[in-house]
């Protein structure tokens, strides 16, 4: 969708998020999506599997109506967890599945119990991985260092539940390390990044709600904010998106 405008923040200055408190999630959670509305946002996807598993239902059910009602205008947010929970029914055949992720997304349970409302009858295994966005991070996701904590975990996952047949990468950060992933995984086995789910949900989404699709504006452009230094931000999301990005700094509070 690239006739929308798009305001990236990164609450780089506080990541990672995976092993912090709910409370903490939700407050700094808060905090991004406070920043996000008064930039003028009418839409705010939180782009973070952690923060969608322990703040999102709070900030909307708690939050949401008192700061729509101040404004007068109609906000929505919007999680990870939920459009990726939607397609595993069709691509599980053992109705197996397991899930790589943070510590905190799994200790939510938010991915078994959000697939147990649409799939009651698939198995969801999931398998805190602490060490993976720091590898990423740090530009070790291609390097034989790489290969111990990713193989470890693979090895885990499948202890616990052979059957699996379909792995949900839980995490923004790990479709990085999706080649080393597989090199470890049994064959056969379905990887599932979030990307292309969660970008055609959302489509879907604004052809169903016209109320907010109608309030985003269309000039093709992108702006990125983080609340680490400008330079450390832009040495990192060159990673992920393999070109030069300029960001401002910004504090969260």
């Amino acid at each position: 969708m690239p006739q929308y405008d798009y305001l990236y923040l990164g609450d780089n200055a506080r990541t990672p998020y995976g092993t912090r408190s709910f409370e903490v999630v939700y407050e700094f959670t808060l905090q991004a999506v406070r920043q996000l509305f008064d930039e003028g946002c009418p839409l705010v996807i939180l782009a973070c599997n952690t923060a969608s598993a322990k703040a999102l239902r709070t900030i909307q059910q708690r939050n949401l109506p008192l700061l729509n009602r101040r404004q007068d205008k109609q906000r929505r947010v919007l999680g990870v967890i939920r459009p990726t929970v939607e397609c595993v029914g069709d691509l599980t055949e053992s109705r197996h599945v397991g899930v790589f992720a943070t510590p905190g997304t799994i200790s939510s349970e938010s991915y078994p119990l959000e697939i147990g409302k649409l799939f009651p009858d698939i198995t969801v295994t999931g398998e805190a991985c602490p060490l993976w966005v720091p590898l990423v991070e740090n530009g070790e996701a291609d390097t034989e260092g790489a290969d111990y904590f990713v193989n470890q975990h693979v090895e885990r996952l499948f202890q616990k539940d052979p059957k699996i047949d379909t792995v949900i990468l839980g995490c923004t950060h790990y479709p990085l390390l999706e080649k080393k992933i597989k090199q470890f995984l049994p064959p056969n086995i379905r990887l599932v990044a979030q990307g292309d789910y969660v970008a055609n949900s959302l489509a879907d989404y604004l052809v169903r709600h016209p109320e907010i699709e109608n309030q985003c504006t269309k000039n093709g452009t992108i702006q990125f904010q983080t609340t680490e230094s400008e330079a450390n931000f832009s040495h990192t999301a060159g990673v992920f998106l393999k070109e030069t990005i300029q960001a401002h700094h910004i504090s969260l509070k």
